[in-house]
């Protein structure tokens, strides 16, 4: 998998699906900035553990995005492999198989 251009696709997409002003895209956006901020947990955290759920949900788009935010907020290479393993106890054998992929992502985006 490419995970640049999956990531590249859903954007273009996502950027018609934001013109339309969907009202539940505009809530889910909020949500998600919202989400993103500092607070109790920092924001590195919040996306860690965001990316370990979309490991275990087995999502290869929400995977794109979270791993390549993890590099941009300086998560380390240790760090995302713990997450990995949190991510396949949570989701079992399916997981593995994803987190598998997930570590490919890092690897592209390494680059």
């Amino acid at each position: 998998m490419n995970y640049t251009q999956l990531t590249g696709d859903i954007s273009k997409q996502l950027g018609k699906l934001r013109k339309t002003n969907n009202e539940a895209y505009a809530g889910f956006s909020s949500m998600a900035k919202a989400c993103h901020k500092d607070g109790a947990l920092s924001a590195k955290t919040k996306e860690l553990i965001a990316t370990a759920i979309a490991i275990a949900n087995r999502c290869d788009g929400c995977i794109g995005f979270h791993v390549k935010t993890l590099q941009q907020l300086g998560t380390t290479y240790e760090e995302f492999i713990e997450i990995c393993d949190v991510a396949m106890y949570m989701g079992g054998g399916p997981s593995v198989m994803t987190a598998a992929e997930a570590m490919q992502a890092w690897e592209e985006f390494s680059k």
